[in-house]
């Protein structure tokens, strides 16, 4: 159900007035109860005793959640507001995400009347130490209790939004406010837009006030940092423009791979024919008494099993390219499995079952095919919900038991963030490495990888992994050629030579016991098996580990995260990207990294995007419109879309397409010619 422009704005009124609430009552209850101040500052925990047990331990935990922010460079008040916007939005994207769960049965009612919701009363009956808190007179924290024990249930499916270590559990707004916000939600004029997967975009979208981003745009032309780039670049792309770009990348590209013989060709009404596709007279067959078009030519494209089809937002925000792409996916699976051959003959041996493969196929699309990436932990929340929720609603669609909840555990999507800024716990796991050079190149990353919640996708984390283990690999041949000091224990490379890795200084490597030339065919995936361990190591919840090492896992996971996604290469990648000017901790970095694209943010893009293609790949964006003409703009023309790529087609759309962006768009889609 798409929504009008009615209710929209309700819902816009709606989300703001939760998110004053949220934020307000938070930071009051954060100052109030926990002794933490606006600007950063905590009191002594020793001066809190009339704290309980459980307030004492989510009292330090919020501290070390602070403390975990500011060691990613943020000064204590900017830290202070950055766990409060945390908590606040999670909690309303987490109420919003119940709410739509219960109206489809795959939760039992949570909050449509708040305490009084039957789900609540089944989980006492469950839970005899809340049902005596409930007893007692402490409804308020036995209902807290309950919506904690919910998300726990759907942490391992939606991992974004219900991570249990997210500050939302332990900085819960008080019973008045909550159930203010819940009378919001529950309103009788917002009934109906909870049956839609498309709301809780909607809801990303208007979280940020348009007066706040005004103001930034007044302050400064550049955005200052993340957070300004995001928001200031959240316009919800109209579903006709994604049915365009999808419809002529991912629909394409299995057109082609059929060879027409797909009911893509019908089902995709804005693919648009090349024109030695066009039917020539006499060309029609008979079907049913009617003329049936046949095209003259498909273009050849060699055919995949579905599953290593993959497809990619780089900018992904409320997920609502991937959300179509499904849509197409369902379709392509199901043709692959009847058509058998080199195409289906995998899903057929894995799944002789009809029935069975059917009810995969929703797990499968969402752990092989779709890929997103944002700057925003709010927009990998809400898209990894509504794709969740699409899986949901495909599982039921396929015959299965209203209100019967399919499994998924895994879904691509992935927040670029930098890696955890702790320099003792960083210190103390590469010191453990041998031989002592793959420490310093996983240092390497973690140095990198402080860009990444500025530059996103545009950050080339692959590149400098590849380019600082072929640099040492050199230097390790020319050492041995030479038959010199072998324990490697001199200065091994120069500040030019350093420069040339990672762009800065950098100490001597370390190159003492690495005497088999083949471990240099091993380097690259040694690093990121050492990462991927480090956060699977350290990120189980025991006894031997603080708070705040988990915490510090936790990003190295999802930085891990990130990275594999660096280093895979797509068969689509759709966007709209950020438009404009790069954020000013990023700009150095894009202008040194995108010589020819570094005037506009989506120029850049674009680029980045074809570079992560496989060649034939397909890329469909919406942008502003300039690049098609301004002079300032001649290199990404020349070199980029017309040289690394091909059109395949444009669309001019002009102005007021996207919200209330004052910007005139176009959308295309480029094919990779080249290998780079």
């Amino acid at each position: 159900m798409a929504l009008d422009r009615e209710l929209r704005n309700e819902l816009r009124n709606t989300v703001t007035r939760c998110r004053r609430i949220l934020e307000e009552t938070i930071a009051d209850d954060l100052e109030g109860r926990f002794a933490v101040t606006r600007s950063g500052k905590a009191a002594d925990a020793s001066n809190l005793g009339h704290l309980s047990d459980i307030e004492t331990r989510d009292r330090a935990h919020a501290v070390s959640h602070l403390r975990h922010i500011e060691a990613s460079g943020y000064r204590p008040r900017e830290a202070a507001e950055q766990l409060v916007r945390e908590a606040a939005y999670t909690h309303l994207n987490r109420l919003c995400a119940y709410k739509m769960l219960e109206r489809r049965r795959l939760i039992r009612e949570s909050v449509g009347r708040g305490i009084g919701s039957n789900g609540f009363m089944f989980y006492l009956a469950d839970h005899p130490e809340d049902e005596k808190l409930w007893s007692s007179g402490r409804q308020d924290d036995a209902y807290r209790n309950f919506l904690v024990w919910l998300g726990g249930t759907l942490s391992g499916e939606i991992g974004a939004l219900f991570a249990t270590d997210d500050p939302a559990n332990y900085l819960f707004p008080p019973q008045r406010a909550l159930n203010e916000v819940l009378g919001l939600i529950n309103a009788d004029k917002l009934d109906e837009v909870w049956d839609s997967e498309e709301t809780i975009g909607w809801v990303y979208q208007y979280y940020t006030p348009k007066e706040l981003r005004d103001r930034a745009r007044k302050e400064s032309q550049a955005p200052r940092n993340s957070y300004e780039l995001s928001f200031r670049n959240q316009f919800y792309t109209p579903n006709y423009v994604v049915r365009f770009l999808v419809d002529n990348t991912l629909g394409r590209t299995w057109h082609e791979m059929r060879q027409g013989d797909t009911r893509l060709t019908d089902l995709c009404e804005y693919l648009v024919r090349q024109p030695d596709e066009v039917v020539r007279a006499g060309d029609a067959e008979q079907e049913g008494g009617e003329d049936r078009p046949v095209p003259a030519f498909v273009p050849y494209r060699a055919p995949k099993d579905p599953r290593e089809i993959r497809v990619l937002d780089p900018a992904s925000g409320s997920g609502h390219f991937l959300l179509y792409c499904f849509d197409l996916l369902e379709v392509i699976y199901e043709e692959a499995y009847e058509a058998g051959g080199s195409i289906g003959s995998g899903l057929r041996e894995e799944y002789p079952d009809r029935s069975a493969f059917l009810a995969a196929v929703p797990g499968m699309i969402l752990r092989h095919n779709l890929h997103g990436m944002d700057i925003d932990v709010r927009a990998t929340q809400i898209s990894a919900l509504a794709l969740w929720l699409r899986a949901q609603r495909s599982f039921e669609e396929k015959g299965i038991e209203r209100g019967v909840r399919s499994r998924i555990s895994r879904a691509n999507i992935v927040c670029a963030e930098p890696m955890p800024g702790e320099r003792e716990m960083l210190s103390e796991f590469v010191s453990s490495l041998s031989p002592k050079l793959l420490g310093q190149l996983v240092e390497t990353v973690f140095e990198d990888m402080k860009l990444a919640g500025e530059a996103g996708s545009l950050l080339k984390i692959e590149a400098t992994i590849k380019s600082a283990v072929e640099h040492a690999a050199v230097q390790w041949r020319r050492k041995f050629d030479n038959e010199t000091d072998r324990r490697g224990n001199e200065l091994l490379f120069t500040g030019a030579e350093m420069d040339r890795i990672s762009g800065r200084a950098q100490d001597a490597l370390d190159l003492y016991g690495i005497d088999d030339a083949e471990f240099w065919t091993r380097a690259e995936g040694l690093v990121l098996e050492t990462l991927e361990r480090y956060a699977g190591e350290n990120g189980a919840s025991n006894d031997t580990l603080t708070y705040r090492r988990r915490l510090f896992a936790e990003d190295a996971g999802r930085g891990f995260a990130f990275v594999e996604m660096c280093r895979t290469r797509f068969d689509v990648v759709l966007m709209n990207p950020p438009f404009g000017d790069a954020s000013k901790p990023s700009k150095g970095y894009i202008d040194k990294t995108y010589p020819r694209t570094k005037n506009d943010v989506y120029a850049a893009f674009v680029e980045r995007g074809l570079s992560l293609l496989h060649p034939g790949g397909m890329l469909g964006a919406i942008t502003s419109r300039t690049g098609f003409f301004l002079s300032s703009f001649r290199k990404w023309r020349e070199e980029i879309v017309l040289e690394e790529a091909r059109p395949t087609v444009v669309a001019d759309l002009g102005q007021g397409v996207l919200d209330t962006a004052m910007v005139e768009t176009a959308a295309y889609v480029l094919q990779k010619t080249s290998q780079t």
